[in-house]
């Protein structure tokens, strides 16, 4: 019995490699990205919901950005706060704002992606730029970053969307860790031919990639997926690029308490079930076989069956896999994160293990 466990074992450990050396290596090891600016016109679109304190500071961010040619479409989706009035102030104060007011459809109540469809339909300019109300950009080059990677062919850029730092808040390295596996998993997929996902804190594509797909029609029921279902369903190797410059990143303000950001991954996890078949099992398989090396490694080691090998086994898949996690997380200037490499990788394959138990039994909630 035990022998075929080390047999698994070792092919556990192969499948690891073959995600962190064949695959994570196509961004860890990739060169530092040019921003060679483009004359193209933009339009960053931003929708709200009841978000009044984030759009005070982060509109303005937008707006004071080093970019020749682009609007900024503000969306308001039938917020009841302030968000609507900070929005119609933000317009008379600046000449490229634009407003799109949009009130509850009974066929849509609650669905960010009619709200986000009648913003992208008002955008004037043909290529458009995503980001979250609670997100801001890194820098004032951020279109420039990020519209850089634009070409005739390639009409759709992926980008890091991170989170701030929080001093002595280990939830918020779990947080940022998980953040930077997401981004070194998409990234990568997609520098390595095979996009399936973005993130909407930082996205950016043509509009006719948007009525290519008619839209969020196909997955116009799923209250979430706006951007990485979006993604799975538009994106290809032929048209998809990615954005990596740290000009190009946005962050946004962390969970913390465990608890909502546990309501955040399981709206998350639940989204992913919708993606295409390939990318559900190569997600499966990666998250598997995490869980599978530490349970299969401590029952091994616990029986001393074999401890050399498999202690030789532990120390190359660790090295391998924080060689490949130190050099990404220090292109996505995470630099702190791979020193709590071990720790917290542990403790986020627990978590993603009751992320996925507790979405057996019940349904996250989305949009507000």
């Amino acid at each position: 019995m035990l022998i075929l466990l080390l047999y698994f074992f070792v092919l556990i450990v192969v499948v690891q490699l073959v995600y962190y050396l064949g695959i994570f290596s196509h961004f860890a090891f990739a060169k530092p990205q040019k921003i060679t600016p483009k004359r193209i016109a933009i339009s960053v679109i931003v929708c709200a919901k009841n978000e009044e304190d984030n759009v005070v500071k982060f509109i303005p961010l937008l707006a004071e950005q080093n970019y020749p040619d682009f609007e900024i479409v503000l969306i308001d989706d039938a917020s009841s706060d302030n968000t609507l009035e900070i929005f119609e102030a933000f317009e008379k104060e600046y000449d490229n704002v634009r407003l799109v007011k949009v009130e509850n459809n009974e066929a849509f109540w609650g669905n960010k992606k009619y709200a986000l469809t009648l913003g992208i339909k008002s955008a004037k300019k043909d290529y458009l730029i995503f980001t979250d109300a609670d997100c801001y950009p890194t820098s004032k080059d951020w279109i420039t970053a990020m519209s850089s990677q634009f070409t005739m062919h390639k009409t759709i850029v992926l980008g890091y969307g991170g989170y701030e730092k929080i001093a002595k808040s280990f939830l918020n390295k779990i947080i940022r860790f998980e953040t930077v596996i997401t981004a070194v998993q998409f990234l990568s997929w997609a520098k390595a031919g095979h996009p399936y996902m973005g993130v909407g804190r930082n996205l950016a594509y043509k509009k006719e990639e948007f009525f290519n797909v008619n839209g969020f029609i196909n997955h116009i029921q799923i209250r979430s997926g706006d951007d990485d279902l979006f993604i799975n369903e538009a994106a290809k190797s032929t048209n998809t690029t990615i954005a990596y410059s740290p000009e190009s990143f946005t962050y946004s303000k962390p969970k913390t308490t465990y608890k909502e950001w546990m309501v955040q991954k399981r709206r998350h996890v639940s989204t992913a079930n919708h993606y295409k078949t390939l990318d559900k099992i190569q997600l499966g398989t990666f998250y598997s076989s995490q869980f599978l090396f530490f349970a299969l490694a401590i029952l091994l080691l616990a029986f001393q069956f074999q401890w050399i090998i498999v202690l030789s086994l532990v120390i190359t898949r660790y090295i391998c896999a924080w060689t490949i996690v130190g050099l990404s997380a220090g292109k996505l200037k995470e630099n702190d994160l791979k020193y709590w490499f071990p720790f917290v990788e542990l403790f986020l394959i627990l978590s993603q293990m009751n992320i996925f138990i507790s979405n057996l039994f019940s349904k996250p909630v989305h949009w507000k």
